[in-house]
């Protein structure tokens, strides 16, 4: 998965593809790297920012979504949390709707990815956007996050939502700490007890920054670390920005474990990992 955003205050990309015909053409260069889904963003969900309209939302993303429908095969997924604007862009011919919100603010969004048959990405947050980082804590983050995403799957599933749509994303650095973070990835196989796939969103993220002491621009290194882990540990879609790097290390990763599915002693412990 492709990291599209049309935003001027994203974290790593912010300002950078925020006219259409910069991020179609970023949205149609990923694509032409292997990313099999474009996700796009029109509203930034870094610490500490601040919502946008829907009609702002939908200014920066119509455009987009329009763009890349009649010019590439890539899967779509648009990031928001707004009712008004999943149904805009499913009626546009997105196929994902990515609520970092799980529709906690507003059940309505479930109705109109329902009625499209269309996916749907579930993600955990504690807190907002704006409040998330302030003081997140946990008892048992593993246990917490899968009961969460379990439970936001039944609701979704009661408005309609057929459980072969949904995609769970335990929610790297959003409401988490170091070493929330750490934890996450290490028990991804927790998460994918749920039945569902998993989504992995560490790219160039702070536990990232934080570890190699290192700017948003200088942590590729750090994301190809953190995806061929999560490969390991049961990530099945990587959203990331730099889709050619993270593909071509990812299909190393792959043929090294696929390799050794076969020999004695060797146990498959997810659709990519193996454990001895």
């Amino acid at each position: 998965m492709g990291v599209l955003n049309v935003t001027p205050d994203s974290f790593y990309d912010g300002g950078v593809y925020a006219e259409p015909e910069a991020a179609v053409a970023h949205g149609l260069r990923l694509a032409g790297e292997g990313a099999d889904i474009l996700d796009i963003g029109g509203e930034s969900s870094r610490p500490g920012s601040e919502p946008v309209s829907v009609e702002e939302e939908l200014r920066r993303v119509l455009p987009v979504v329009r763009g890349l429908r009649t010019r590439t095969p890539a899967i779509l997924s648009v990031d928001t949390t707004k009712p008004g604007v999943a149904r805009a862009v499913l009626d546009e011919g997105a196929d994902i709707i990515n609520d970092i919100s799980s529709f906690r603010l507003d059940t309505q969004l479930l109705k109109h990815v329902a009625a499209a048959g269309a996916g749907l990405i579930l993600m955990h947050m504690q807190g907002s956007p704006k409040t998330m980082q302030a003081n997140p804590s946990y008892v048992d983050v593993v246990g917490e996050v899968r009961a969460f995403l379990e439970e936001r799957m039944t609701v979704a599933q009661a408005y309609g939502v057929e459980a072969a749509s949904i995609v769970l994303d335990p929610g790297i650095g959003f409401g988490k700490r170091l070493e929330d973070n750490l934890t996450l990835m290490n028990e991804l196989g927790a998460l994918a007890g749920l039945g569902r796939p998993i989504l992995l969103g560490a790219s160039r993220k702070s536990f990232i920054g934080k570890l190699l002491n290192a700017p948003p621009s200088d942590r590729l290194e750090g994301t190809i670390a953190a995806s061929i882990i999560g490969i390991v540990r049961g990530a099945h879609i990587l959203r990331v920005h730099d889709v050619r790097a993270v593909k071509q290390a990812a299909a190393v990763a792959d043929a090294i474990l696929a390799a050794g599915a076969g020999r004695p002693g060797r146990e498959k412990s997810s659709d990519h990992g193996y454990v001895q």
